[in-house]
């Protein structure tokens, strides 16, 4: 490992003890993630324990939670200790313009997130993070759930690398999943488009960190495309072929993950066909993003 990058992961492997006092907080990984434990979601949270979540959320940006028995308006009021509630993009007829069903089966072509990225990250505000609770998870397992510290992957390229990236802005264009898939989004949905850059300054903790994503971002603005292209592919298989970027979240029923849209990418692995996985998922706006 080089200099660069074992000082970045000294600071945070050497981080102070963090004292909680009205939850338990376990990492699932020194760099990422954790399971937190003392909650009842159903139930509101006092002022100390909403200071004390939100540390955390922004210490380790990917929380779990086990053996959450949790109505829909419950799920909503605990997403909203994290801000506004960021609505569906396309709600389906009749549904909850805040709730999302996330369901695969043996039915299913394919299945939301099975890639790594960002969430909305075209919108002009991205979302802040998203609240995702399953009930029904794969019975002979799979499923799981990967999150890559974006932080960290700007923090691991080289000094010259970041110095280069640091000026960059990107495009991030919405039509771009549904070309993908060789589908047209509806006459209805107002396609976002919004340039980015390359890397950004998280809101709340003015720490550096990546915000490109496969799915979502275009190109790079100050580049030729042939040069933009070698970039990104570059950039993405850093975020997906470097272990130490990563935690993996092993679903059970009636678990919510909770994680920072701005800190983190994910991919949701469909490697379970032809069981079923279902759940419920509420996102929290953002804010415009700067670097």
């Amino acid at each position: 490992m080089e200099d660069h990058a074992r000082q970045a992961v000294a600071r945070l492997t050497t981080r102070p003890a963090e004292p909680y006092d009205t939850l338990s907080v376990t990492p699932l990984t020194p760099l990422l993630g954790a399971e937190v434990s003392g909650l009842d979601l159903s139930q509101e949270l006092t002022p100390r324990q909403e200071k004390e979540l939100k540390h955390a959320f922004h210490t380790h940006h990917v929380l779990v939670f086990r053996d959450q028995d949790i109505t829909p308006e419950q799920h909503k009021r605990f997403a909203g200790v994290f801000g506004e509630l960021h609505p569906v993009a396309l709600p389906a007829e009749g549904s909850d313009p805040y709730i999302l069903e996330i369901k695969a089966t043996e039915e299913s072509r394919d299945v939301a997130g099975n890639g790594w990225h960002a969430d909305g990250t075209a919108d002009a505000e991205p979302s802040l993070g998203s609240l995702l609770h399953l009930t029904t998870v794969p019975e002979d397992g799979g499923g799981d759930t990967l999150f890559a510290n974006m932080h960290l992957a700007y923090e691991l390229l080289s000094p010259s690398m970041r110095e280069f990236l640091d000026g960059l802005t990107a495009l991030h264009d919405g039509a771009l999943p549904w070309s993908a898939a060789g589908q047209t989004p509806p006459p209805e949905y107002d396609i976002p488009r919004t340039e980015h850059p390359v890397v950004v300054r998280h809101p709340e903790t003015g720490r550096k960190l990546l915000f490109v994503n496969a799915p979502y971002t275009s190109h790079i603005t100050q580049l030729s495309r042939a040069e933009s292209d070698a970039l990104l592919a570059m950039l993405y298989a850093h975020i997906a072929r470097t272990p130490l970027l990563h935690c993996r979240v092993h679903w059970q029923p009636r678990t919510l993950v909770c994680w920072d849209n701005r800190s983190v990418q994910h991919h949701a692995v469909w490697d379970y066909f032809p069981h079923t996985r279902h759940g419920r998922r509420v996102a929290v706006n953002g804010t415009r993003l700067e670097g």
